[in-house]
């Protein structure tokens, strides 16, 4: 009688704790007067589940900023998390703060994925080609007949002088026009000001800036797209370092430790998953037992 009434107040306070389930319950309502039975997954289950999905994410936001650790340019991405509602509370048959068992925390989820704009350290190349902003500012190359930002400025020029990306995107002069240098016309350089001056003629290469960097989105292949026009630098603020290329901003060490951390984090929410179907999973046992 004992075992009966333990299980019996142990499957009460599954209940009570099962009141926060995921999105896709599973329902199945009664005929005629519009009663229903509800299965719901256990709150402990479904915080733990969230949690393991939510480092999954920036497990893989980790893997990417590593894999691009000498990638010249590159911005590396940072997870922004966000404390979860109840599902009730979701829902808006709770109001939250009122201390209810239905106001408890409904887990952690992904709020959004940021990039990390911080300027990455200039290497020394020699390469007259090899341009690095110095500052804030982007170059812009045209893609598929659209413009598009980057900070990696290891450009390359082909036999007839179209400066061209790594991937063969036209640099685009602050005319909007591709920059070309005529082979033939003698040497050339490039200011400190981002002009490639050959002999009498001199181009400017354009230099942008967002409003905003909420403005920018990845577009892939190290470039950005923006939401809004950029607008163009001012003269006093063009600054370039001709013979430089900015690398990645990413800092190995800093990720090595986000990656050991992260991996931990799922790892202890598989751990509270399994423990919660072994709970459940006795329970059960027990109370067919005892039937």
């Amino acid at each position: 009688m004992r075992h009966r009434i333990a299980a019996a107040e142990a499957v009460r306070q599954q209940q009570w704790h099962a009141d926060c389930s995921l999105n896709g319950r599973l329902r199945r309502h009664a005929g005629g007067h519009g009663a229903s039975d509800e299965r719901t997954m256990p709150y402990g289950l479904y915080i733990a589940a969230e949690g393991a999905h939510a480092q999954s994410m920036r497990l893989e936001a980790i893997a990417n900023n590593l894999a691009n650790v000498d990638t010249v340019g590159f911005k590396p991405e940072q997870m922004l998390f966000q404390a979860r509602f109840a599902e009730a509370i979701q829902r808006g048959s709770v109001v939250p703060g009122m201390g209810a068992i239905e106001d408890v925390g409904g887990g952690v989820l992904v709020r959004e994925t940021k990039t990390d704009f911080s300027p990455g350290p200039l290497k020394h190349t020699r390469i007259p080609t090899d341009v690095a902003v110095d500052g804030e500012g982007f170059f812009v190359v045209l893609k598929d007949g659209e413009e598009h930002l980057t900070r990696a400025g290891n450009f390359r020029l082909t036999d007839d002088g179209a400066l061209l990306t790594q991937q063969g995107y036209p640099v685009l002069s602050d005319l909007g026009a591709p920059l070309v240098i005529d082979p033939l016309a003698g040497p050339w350089t490039i200011t400190a000001s981002g002009t490639v001056r050959q002999g009498e003629v001199a181009q400017d290469l354009a230099l942008v800036r967002p409003h905003s960097p909420n403005d920018l989105v990845k577009a892939g292949e190290n470039l950005f797209r923006a939401l809004l026009a950029p607008e163009a630098l001012p003269a006093e603020e063009r600054r370039v370092a001709a013979g430089y290329l900015e690398m990645s901003a990413v800092q190995p060490t800093t990720e090595l430790v986000e990656l050991i951390e992260a991996s931990r984090a799922v790892e202890a929410n598989v751990n509270v998953m399994r423990t919660h179907d072994q709970m459940l999973s006795g329970l059960l046992t027990r109370v067919l037992r005892t039937r």
